[in-house]
């Protein structure tokens, strides 16, 4: 089957190590990945703060760099929200993409039916449900039944699973105080369960926690489910 990548700004520029990983595990299913260098950003900074105008001709390239029949797989539900729920609006009619573009453990367990990579991590995790993926893609099960396949992990569920984190973007920048107040929530609800990692589809949220969690020296780690489920061989 061939896949087509599509990597955010944020993992582009951030999180390179996801993005190889992502690749890893799709080839070990069989998939033939490609890659065109020439994509861009989605679009979504742009129209969540308000730059509609800005944001369209960003969104059209998009729509056109994907233009073909094949499955595209991105590592995290916030740019899929994006295209799958507003790109029809933005560009006038239901595009191609919308249909095309999926989050990666939405698709390893939807599209390929994939439950266990042989991946190993000992520990013990709890799963933080990203507000894009679990409200604008539906996605709840999916990364939960890949990770009760990793051998060696030990999967919680933390009293605030489907709460937000405290990014929202901008948000964590405009409204700061509030941002590390949840932030704070999360940490504390994982560290309540104890949880070694705390893992998500998005890495957006995973910075979030992050940042926390090194400021205040909580014994924890952050995880994208790629490098959970490429970890162990």
């Amino acid at each position: 089957m061939n896949v087509q990548l599509f990597i955010p700004c944020f993992v582009d520029q951030l999180y390179p190590d996801t993005a190889w990983n992502m690749t890893r595990v799709l080839e070990k299913c069989g998939c033939i990945v490609h890659y065109n260098p020439a994509q861009t950003c989605c679009g979504q900074p742009a129209f969540n703060a308000g730059y509609w105008d800005e944001c369209l001709p960003v969104a059209a390239k998009f729509a056109r760099d994907f233009d073909s029949n094949e499955y595209i797989v991105a590592p995290g539900g916030s740019c899929t929200g994006f295209v799958r729920n507003y790109f029809g609006e933005l560009l006038g009619s239901r595009q191609r993409v919308q249909e095309q573009l999926y989050e990666f453990s939405e698709f390893l367990t939807g599209i390929l039916h994939v439950k266990d990579l042989g991946a190993e991590l000992p520990g013990r995790a709890v799963y933080h449900d990203a507000c894009s993926a679990l409200r604008e893609c539906g996605i709840k099960e999916a990364p939960r039944k890949l990770l009760r396949h990793v051998k060696g992990l030990e999967l919680g569920e933390a009293g605030d699973c489907e709460v937000c984190c405290g990014f929202g973007g901008s948000f964590a920048v405009k409204f700061e105080g509030i941002s590390v107040g949840m932030a704070e929530q999360k940490v504390m609800n994982a560290v309540a369960a104890g949880a070694d990692y705390i893992i998500s589809t998005d890495l957006s949220c995973l910075m979030q926690l992050e940042g926390y969690i090194k400021r205040h020296n909580y014994p924890l780690k952050t995880m994208h489910i790629a490098d959970v489920l490429a970890s162990g061989w």
